[in-house]
């Protein structure tokens, strides 16, 4: 479920009829001075600054201040976009004027996955520790069209008010926040607290809304950038990889950051490429176990194209600083675990990977994919290991460690890619293909035709001296992966002269943002 920022959620809910109290999000502590000397305009106005985080317990982090002096908000704000959450940082703080309270409430809106149903939840009493308050509070079933069914309605509208004309009102936000969900297409949305003014008003003090994945390509207008479920806003990388995602939809590619530095008392970082989401959760645990920090969460899982895995594995190793490599899912897929195992040696290969990994391709051809596996690390001379299903997660992040202890623990520095010196000839001949384009050394391609129209599964055969595609340029655009298989081939058989070259759009220019002129590194016998 994609989230929303609190100032957000409260533009949505003032757009179906809720009061919310006057202010606006600011991303430096100099548009939140600005924005506070506009409220603060007489003796007694008072305003609150929030930190906008996806995480509940704000205050507690000292996400929250009261000034009524509007030059304080410079060190509040200063304080606050210098925070972070997790490991990740503050990029913006609400201010608002503070509202003078009489009584609050409690509204949530939920989608009830067991009843099929949309539900609200009410109480009398809001802020936090709600969860305490949970047995007083009151369940009103929703029709999906028409909301609250009248007699709950009405029923938990009077439960929850002192008087008729506070049922009203509160029946009345009732009706707004199912109006609001509805039109947004919301999981969730929670109002908390729903606040009562002094002067008779019923206010949106604090919200949080959840908005279903499928649902947010019908919504451009709320800005989200990924539709997936972070506790914290996308990364730069997070971008790239949801990028990825959306270009190639053989398979899943599901892309997460959780640190950026190791917890103390921690061996170190480690990127994670899981398969399946269970047997990934079993293999995070392991290696948690084990002694190390996560950086991130990753699944290529569904019968991902080895283009994709490819794609996934460099994402993982733009992350500095990770000691080892760790792989392991389901162990149980039916997906062919070769296009896997070929994926992950060609981005090994092209980052010259040196720290070790360890890799678990349990299912349909693990042999092969293990065999793939031992073959590149014997040409990269890395410490690269393999392991099928029979191999318990535990084990293999216990062996990981091992590699990494013998290693001596060197941290991983992102790189740009090796790309073979005859790419850059003129004479180099290119077939373009999904994402990416082939290139074949025109000079060795006598030498190497035979060993291209093998691996390559007779897509790239040779006609009057020259390579050409056996099936229509449109058929062998979609070939990538096949490409690839045969790239990794012919690199293992030291055959030189074929490339395959993918794209990942943004990527670069993420990592190396001030060399955007240097050239791709280029390694062997070629430039």
């Amino acid at each position: 479920m994609a989230r929303l920022h609190e100032h957000q959620g409260k533009a949505i809910l003032a757009a179906h009829g809720f009061q919310i109290p006057r202010g606006r999000a600011a991303a430096t502590p100099h548009q939140a001075v600005e924005i506070a000397s506009e409220l603060i305009s007489k003796p007694g106005d008072e305003v609150v600054i929030k930190i906008q985080a996806w995480t509940t317990g704000r205050a507690g982090m000292g996400g929250v201040a009261f000034t009524n002096d509007a030059s304080a908000v410079l060190a509040h704000a200063q304080r606050m976009l210098s925070m972070k959450v997790g490991q990740f940082p503050v990029e913006s703080v609400l201010v608002e004027e503070k509202i003078q309270i009489q009584r609050e409430f409690f509204l949530s809106f939920a989608v009830d996955d067991s009843a099929r149903e949309p539900v609200i939840i009410v109480a009398a009493g809001g802020g936090s520790g709600i969860e305490e308050r949970a047995a007083s509070a009151r369940r009103i079933p929703c029709d999906v069209v028409s909301g609250p069914r009248p007699a709950a309605l009405r029923e938990a509208a009077e439960a929850c008010s002192e008087s008729p004309a506070q049922a009203t009102l509160l029946s009345e936000s009732i009706q707004k926040l199912f109006a609001a969900a509805r039109a947004v297409e919301a999981r969730s949305l929670e109002i908390n607290p729903l606040a009562l003014t002094q002067s008779g008003v019923m206010v949106a003090a604090d919200c949080r809304i959840t908005i279903d994945d499928y649902a947010v390509v019908r919504h451009p207008d709320l800005g989200i950038e990924i539709a997936r479920e972070f506790d914290h806003p996308p990364t730069q990388l997070e971008r790239v990889a949801y990028a990825v995602e959306q270009q190639d939809h053989r398979g899943t590619f599901y892309f997460a950051q959780l640190a950026t530095a190791a917890a103390s008392g921690t061996h170190g970082l480690i990127g994670f490429h899981g398969a399946g989401g269970g047997g990934s959760m079993m293999s995070m645990d392991a290696i948690v176990n084990a002694g190390f920090t996560i950086a991130n969460f990753t699944d290529t899982s569904g019968n991902p194209s080895a283009s994709k895995v490819y794609r996934a594995s460099r994402i993982i190793l733009s992350q500095p600083d990770v000691v080892g490599y760790f792989g392991s899912g389901s162990g149980v897929a039916s997906q062919e675990q070769y296009w896997s195992a070929y994926g992950l040696a060609k981005a090994f290969w092209e980052l010259d990977l040196d720290i070790p990994a360890v890799i678990r391709l349990g299912g349909n051809t693990e042999d092969r994919a293990v065999d793939i596996l031992h073959r590149m690390a014997r040409v990269l001379g890395a410490p690269i290991e393999g392991y099928r299903k029979s191999d318990a997660p535990a084990k293999i992040a216990a062996r990981l460690s091992e590699l990494i202890q013998s290693s001596g623990g060197g941290r991983w520095t992102p790189r740009k890619p090796k790309v073979p010196s005859f790419v850059k000839d003129s004479s180099a001949i290119m077939l373009p293909v999904k994402g990416g384009r082939v290139w074949m050394d025109a000079h060795q391609w006598r030498q190497i035709h035979r060993a291209v129209e093998m691996h390559s599964g007779g897509l790239i055969v040779d006609r009057q001296g020259v390579p050409t595609a056996s099936v229509s340029m449109e058929e062998f655009a979609g070939k990538d992966s096949e490409l690839l298989a045969c790239d990794v081939e012919c690199r293992l058989a030291g055959v030189e002269g074929f490339f395959l070259e993918l794209d990942i759009p943004g990527l670069d220019e993420l990592l190396f943002p001030t060399r955007s002129s240097v050239s791709p590194v280029t390694v062997g016998g070629l430039r």
